[in-house]
């Protein structure tokens, strides 16, 4: 007899069916226990390899389903090739970057739209892959032909290979850590994208802006996917309270008619109150809403398979990941 949430599970993995794709080298997610019923899990796939988030506030109450799911998935999902199990509220780093508990091998790349992604499934507490923004790297690939693109807060890098996908000019990849832009050279060369050293900048934000100022770039698109909260020596992020800041940080980069693309994954920010935010900076005739870009039912859940709602409301947004387009016009 399989547990209650067992059973929740491979019903929300059947309404997920049709997303399953030979030969099995693309990422779903599985079950969003935030939204469709037991909070403790997540479950992503990546290509042949299986990722269970056990996000239980006490880890080991959880275990007992993570061998059920472990013992039974694998028959339910015969293309399984391993299964990885993440632990957030471990004190064990390696618990809390993974630990294999099926088969011998992990994915190490997938593919989306057609384009090939480099994956480090055990580099950080996440997958290194963000799959709430597959329709934003859906956007990317058809609009940057041709354009200069600077992807901060890059991570692996997503985003920016998305970009030069759809045939970008450039793209010019920022983050604090070395270690995340490798994962994205390494996507580049599974696309045979060539990688100029120049274009995958480590650094710190509030400083690469403020050098790109000086020399004064400016590119057709800004990517700005920074995380909830950071802090360093020369800035501070806070997506709660201080958005339109950021925003505001490197709006001076874009040529006229380019784009800003502002995320915002703020849990407790309302989407309503994102929106005004957004709409106040558009008040000077200088910045518009171009779009508003969802994030797909695979993470929000389906109609017939959502439990819970997010703590705030996420309106005119589907999900507190808020997603928006703004056009960039200059002054003459």
């Amino acid at each position: 007899m399989i547990t209650d949430t067992t059973c929740l599970i491979l019903n929300t993995i059947q309404y997920r069916s049709s997303h399953f794709k030979t030969p099995f080298t693309e990422a779903l997610r599985l079950f969003n226990g935030f939204y469709e019923g037991d909070t403790r899990f997540v479950l992503d796939l990546y290509g042949k390899t299986l990722v269970i988030f056990n996000y239980a506030e006490i880890p080991s109450e959880a275990d007992p389903i993570v061998k059920e799911l472990v013992s039974i998935l694998p028959e339910k999902l015969p293309f399984l090739e391993s299964i990885l199990v993440k632990v957030r509220n471990s004190s064990s780093q390696t618990e809390q970057q993974g630990t294999l508990h099926y088969g011998t091998k992990l994915q190490t790349r997938i593919t989306e739209h057609n384009i090939r992604y480099s994956i480090d499934l055990t580099l950080n507490q996440d997958a290194s892959f963000y799959l709430d923004t597959v329709n934003l790297r859906k956007w990317l690939i058809s609009q940057m032909q041709g354009k200069t693109v600077l992807n901060t807060f890059a991570y692996t890098g997503s985003l920016g290979v998305a970009a030069n996908a759809g045939g970008a000019k450039e793209v010019v990849h920022t983050d604090l850590e070395r270690a995340f832009l490798n994962v994205a050279k390494t996507s580049y060369t599974l696309n045979g994208f060539p990688i100029e050293k120049k274009n995958f900048i480590s650094g710190d934000f509030f400083k690469i802006v403020s050098r790109f100022k000086r020399e004064q770039r400016r590119v057709d698109c800004i990517i700005l996917d920074p995380p909830f909260f950071s802090v360093t020596d020369a800035g501070r992020v806070d997506l709660l309270n201080e958005s339109k800041r950021l925003i505001n940080k490197v709006r001076p980069l874009i040529n006229n008619n380019g784009w800003l693309v502002a995320i915002n994954n703020a849990l407790f920010l309302p989407g309503e109150s994102y929106h005004h935010q957004l709409e106040d900076l558009c008040a000077d005739g200088y910045l518009a809403i171009e779009t508003l870009i969802p994030v797909p039912e695979t993470i929000t859940g389906f109609p017939d398979t959502i439990k819970f709602l997010p703590p705030v409301a996420s309106s005119p947004f589907n999900h507190p990941t808020k997603i928006a387009v703004l056009q960039v016009k200059r002054k003459p």
